[in-house]
Order: C-alpha cells, then structure tokens, then sequence
C-alpha cells in the first residue's frame, strides 16, 4: 500500500526516499501544479485550434501531469489527436498505480490508469500513450519523432541534475518542433539560464490561483513579458547553466 501525503489543495501525492522529495508541491497541491503549471499554459499557447499534439511528459511519476492534461481537454471538448510519451524508470511505483486515490476529477480516467500500469501503454481513437521503462536521457539519444509540447517535471536539480543541464535542455531542442513549449516548476536562473542558452524565449508563468510561479519556455515569441535574460547576465556575471561536465 502506498503512503500518501496530503497536499495544499486536498490531492494526494507520495513521497520518494530515494530523492528525498515529494513528487508534488505539498504547499501548492498535486492537481493544481499539473493544471496551472503546466496544463492551462499548453493549452493556451499550443493545442487549442490544433488538429493534433505531441506531449513528452518528463518524468510520468504518478502521472498527474498527462491525466489531468486528457481531463482538461476533454472539458474542453477538444477533438484532436494526442499523443503523449513519458519515460517512467520505477516501474513498481507504475504498478502501484491503479489504485491510487486521485482526485474526484481524474475518477472517470481509472481505466486509462490501469492500461498504463499494466500494459505501459494505452491507446484510444484520438488518444495514445506511451510509458518508456528507462532512464530519460539515454532515451532521448535514440527518439526520432518530433514533440510539441515538454511537461517538464523530474526532481529538483539538487536531485536530478542531469536533467537540468544545458546539453540535457540541448535534446529537448533537437527532438522539439520549430515552436516547442515546455512548462516547469522551477524558476531557478540556471535552469532559466540553461533554456536561454539553447535559444528558448523565457516568461514568468504566474497563475490566477494560489500556485507559485513557474516558468514557460518557447521556441516562438508568445505573447507575454520575456525576462531579460540578458539583463539578469549584467546584473549578475556568475548566472550560468548546470552543464554536465560541472
């Protein structure tokens, strides 16, 4: 049985000994931080009015990220196609799954839930999921397809570093689409750092609702206040990327 911990907005999330963190924010809740952070900013500046998207969703986790993204789009009545690939190395946290208590809008999504921890794929008429049992960068390396849009939502960079780096930020280029999104929760310089170094235009992502901000990175200009990351470079000489060599 899985140990939950109750998070700020009343969803469940978990806590990983071997990272030492929740999965989620505790403060700003599990299903808000995967609907303001990430699910409304894609929804608003990339899948709306498009006939299909391609989501990669780093890392699948407890996989509120992509329920709540195929929760908000069906609310929205969206008729496209989406695609979603998440890399997942802890596959008995997967199958732990299916029976975990999500919040009372994901209910209707349970089926999906099990397909996934079950099979590591799931796939409807306009919906295809795919779980990938690895470590995610060393799946990037051989990824041939193209995404539109990056959750990007691993442990933090005192955790995680390797998926925090300008070379890790680098793969995301190369496998993104001419305007590829990511959405974070961090709003680290270096991470924000790491992002402008690949030719991202920054924004400071500051939801309506009582969620800390976040960070929007795009390919395109959108239409928002770009942070100066040229300016934050003056001001502070020692700003610099994580790199994987440092």
């Amino acid at each position: 049985m899985l140990k939950t911990t109750l998070s700020g907005d009343g969803s469940r999330t978990l806590y990983c000994e071997a990272a030492g963190e929740h999965y989620h924010s505790t403060k700003d809740g599990a299903f808000s931080e995967a609907l303001y952070k990430h699910v409304l900013p894609a929804w608003q500046y990339r899948i709306a009015g498009r006939s299909t998207v391609t989501v990669l969703d780093i890392c699948f986790g407890l996989g509120y990220n992509t329920l709540v993204l195929i929760w908000y789009l069906r609310q929205q009545g969206y008729a496209g196609r989406l695609q979603i690939f998440s890399p997942e190395h802890d596959l008995k946290l997967l199958q732990g799954l299916a029976d975990f208590p999500y919040p009372e809008e994901l209910a209707a999504l349970s089926p999906i839930m099990k397909k996934l921890a079950e099979n590591l794929a799931c796939r409807e008429a306009d919906l295809a999921i795919e779980i990938i049992p690895t470590e995610a960068r060393s799946w990037l390396k051989q990824f041939k397809s193209s995404v539109d849009i990056v959750f990007h939502d691993p442990f933090s960079p005192a955790r995680n570093r390797q998926l925090w780096t300008y070379e890790y930020f680098a793969e995301l280029r190369r496998i993104g689409s001419d305007d590829l999104l990511l959405t974070t929760y961090s709003t680290a310089t270096a991470v924000r750092m790491g992002l402008f170094e690949n030719g991202f235009h920054l924004y400071e992502n500051r939801p309506a609702a009582k969620v800390r901000s976040a960070t929007l990175a795009s390919l395109t200009p959108l239409p928002l206040n770009e942070i100066d990351m040229v300016l934050k470079q003056q001001r502070n000489p020692a700003a610099a990327s994580l790199r994987d060599s440092g």
